[in-house]
């Protein structure tokens, strides 16, 4: 099949851009405001984009109270959302009144950062402190005001689970991420489907 995305005409019960897009990484996003109130939300345009420095991207449909409060304050940080998670970080998608703690509707515990104010995910096995880069305004081809900002930040601080670190290396597939796909669909990362390819040349 083929349609254009500027009638979306594809016939199909529903979008299947974000099922062909996948599985994404969860920008699970802890921020706070000028006030000290917290947010924790996910976000599923996530993803890394740099790594001398390192920096990532989640892209935020609407000014939500994350995207506010980063730009109040200038920092946030990113969780991973891993299997045994994915109840509490599906929790946080919640529509809350501004100012009240997702941390909190979840049931979940609150974690220092060292580097910057808002917390991380204490149950979370690893965590990227970041400051606020920009916020770019994704405006599409018609014109007109953007209905989705991309944030961008540099990672200044991590946190890592010590005991999924194994010979040097993070075991990434043991922590079992989880990532979106379309439609109510999520893809996990386990040792079992690991696999490694080393570069032509290198």
């Amino acid at each position: 099949m083929f349609y254009e995305t500027s009638t979306n005409a594809h016939g199909l019960p529903h979008d299947p851009f974000k099922a062909i897009v996948t599985p994404r990484p969860i920008g699970w996003i802890t921020a706070m405001s000028a006030k000290g109130e917290v947010n924790l939300s996910p976000y599923s345009f996530f993803n890394a984009v740099s790594e001398r420095p390192p920096m990532v991207a989640f892209s935020s449909a609407g000014k939500k109270d994350a995207l506010t409060f980063i730009e109040e304050t200038g920092e946030f940080v990113c969780n991973l959302a891993t299997f045994d998670l994915r109840e509490q970080m599906n929790a946080t998608s919640a529509v809350l009144p501004r100012g009240e703690n997702e941390m909190d509707h979840a049931g979940l515990n609150s974690a220092p950062s060292r580097l910057v104010r808002p917390p991380r995910v204490a149950e979370a096995l690893a965590a990227l402190e970041c400051k606020w880069l920009q916020t770019v305004p994704l405006t599409p081809l018609s014109g007109g005001d953007p209905s989705y900002y991309l944030v961008i930040g540099q990672v200044v601080g991590i946190h890592i689970d010590d005991r999924y670190i194994v010979n040097g290396l993070v075991d990434t597939a043991a922590m079992r991420p989880i990532a979106r796909s379309g439609y109510r669909d999520y893809f996990v990362a386990t040792p079992e489907t690991k696999f490694s390819i080393t570069r032509p040349g290198g």
